[in-house]
């Protein structure tokens, strides 16, 4: 009899703690996610009656501080005193031109991903709008797939890109027949899709399942015929990715970020870039600038050599400035909340 009663306990008191368990996770799914505010947000700043864009990017420094730069076409500014609690956002932004020196102070909010708030200085206030930049798929891009049919050892493309709304679509370019890539999908690290291929008066059908770890693609296609291991690298790699720039003139110098996505368009501070050419080690891009009623081209011709990227930039109305670009190396782990 105390056996049975002992036992009966036992698995009360199992099913109790199996529903508290169950509670305290639904409780937990059930809070909305906090990517807090780590990365680039693209904001819209009001001068008077004319709008210009901003990035204010933030990362945290070697000791876990949290850090923020504000990016714009005219150079990088770092800023001081950032502090982000319960959801209420505060930095200093200084300003330096020639011998001048302006201090403007933010102070504002970060809530369901929109970020508002007020620049203020002793020349007025500035109304700040802003979200999160989107990010950009890591299976974006040209790839340079190798495999082996046979005894011969096959080379083709694989172009990725994106829509506005982050479609998904593919292009596999070949010199042997003729291919159409749908279903395109691309989650957690996983890209598959599917491939209808013409060679002369036959047709068949693949799929492909793989793995992007940074650069390289690894993957399966598998076809009637059978399975064959397929490998890519991406195109452009070394130029892909964030650059830290200092830009020489005859104003002196001052910082610029260049970012370099896999498809090869970017980002030169706000600017962006239809297209970076790489042949070789020669690097060219070109871009307009609007100021007002007037438009400025600006031309850059560089040259990519361990690490770093040195060039100039030509621009229609202020001559040339002297560049000097350091990529960016990520840390591996990503800061756990911020």
């Amino acid at each position: 009899m105390r056996k049975t009663t002992f036992t009966r306990a036992v698995l009360l008191l199992c099913t109790v703690l199996v529903a508290s368990a169950a509670a305290q996770q639904a409780g937990q799914s059930a809070r909305p996610a906090r990517r807090g505010l780590y990365g680039d947000w693209q904001l819209k700043v009001q001068f008077g009656e004319r709008q210009m864009d901003a990035i204010l990017s933030f990362s945290r420094d070697s000791e876990r501080n949290l850090t923020a730069q504000w990016i714009s076409v005219w150079g990088v500014i770092d800023l001081k005193d950032v502090k982000f609690e319960e959801d209420k956002l505060t930095f200093v932004q200084v300003v330096r031109f020639g011998d001048n020196e302006w201090t403007s102070n933010f102070a504002g909010t970060v809530e369901e991903g929109k970020l508002k708030g007020i620049l203020s200085s002793d020349r007025g206030e500035s109304e700040v709008e802003g979200q999160r930049s989107p990010r950009s798929p890591r299976a974006l891009g040209n790839w340079t797939m190798t495999f082996t049919v046979g005894d011969r050892e096959v080379t083709s493309t694989l172009v990725i890109k994106a829509d506005k709304e982050g479609e998904l679509t593919g292009e596999w370019q070949s010199q042997w027949g003729e291919h159409e890539v749908t279903d395109v999908v691309y989650e957690r690290g996983n890209l598959t899709f599917k491939r209808k291929s013409k060679f002369q008066d036959r047709e068949f059908e693949s799929t492909f399942d793989g793995t992007v770890r940074g650069d390289t693609l690894s993957g399966t296609i598998k076809s009637e015929m059978g399975e064959i291991a397929a490998e890519g690298a991406r195109v452009g790699a070394a130029l892909i990715g964030t650059w830290n720039l200092e830009v020489t003139g005859e104003r002196g110098t001052r910082k610029q970020r260049l970012r370099v996505n896999g498809d090869m368009t970017g980002l030169y501070g706000t600017l962006p870039i239809k297209k970076v050419n790489l042949q070789d080690d020669q690097v060219d891009f070109m871009m307009s600038m609007e100021f007002g009623d007037q438009t400025f081209e600006m031309n850059f011709k560089g040259k990519l050599a361990d690490s770093k990227l040195t060039g100039e930039m030509t621009t229609s109305s202020r001559g040339t400035s002297k560049i000097v670009g350091t990529k960016v190396v990520r840390r591996s782990r990503r800061p756990s909340s911020m």
